[in-house]
């Protein structure tokens, strides 16, 4: 069975632009939700091995989205990657103080997002 990769992002182009780089790049299934509560519908019918998500997204927003996942007795360790347009360090800190265990500043390379991923996937 191959690793299953979650993408959560409310942006149609941005979410089909990660996910077709994570397929053609690693050998995964990627799952696509466009807010936190598709991606809560996701959680309890799959295991995914990396969660990549958006901190601004309508409803349930990345961090709390994070947050939720981190008290789910199947996702209190599955690796979080936050890619964000917020790219103060006080942001970034937020985000990995909440769970996030890596955190990707919008723009950012097709590499940059595959090193990052491919990093939580060893």
């Amino acid at each position: 069975m191959k690793t299953k990769i979650l993408v959560v992002e409310d942006s149609g182009p941005m979410r089909s632009l990660i996910a077709a780089a994570l397929d053609e790049h690693l050998d995964v299934d990627v799952y696509e939700a466009e807010s936190g509560f598709a991606a809560l519908k996701l959680i309890p019918d799959n295991i995914f091995s990396v969660i990549v998500t958006d901190i601004n997204m309508p409803d349930i927003n990345g961090l709390e989205l994070i947050a939720f996942l981190r008290q789910h007795p199947n996702y209190k360790t599955v690796p979080i990657v936050i890619i964000s347009t917020e790219g103060a360090e006080e942001d970034r800190k937020r985000g990995l103080e909440i769970g996030a265990n890596g955190y990707l500043v919008k723009p950012f390379t097709e590499g940059q997002l595959i090193t990052t991923v491919q990093q939580f996937l060893s």
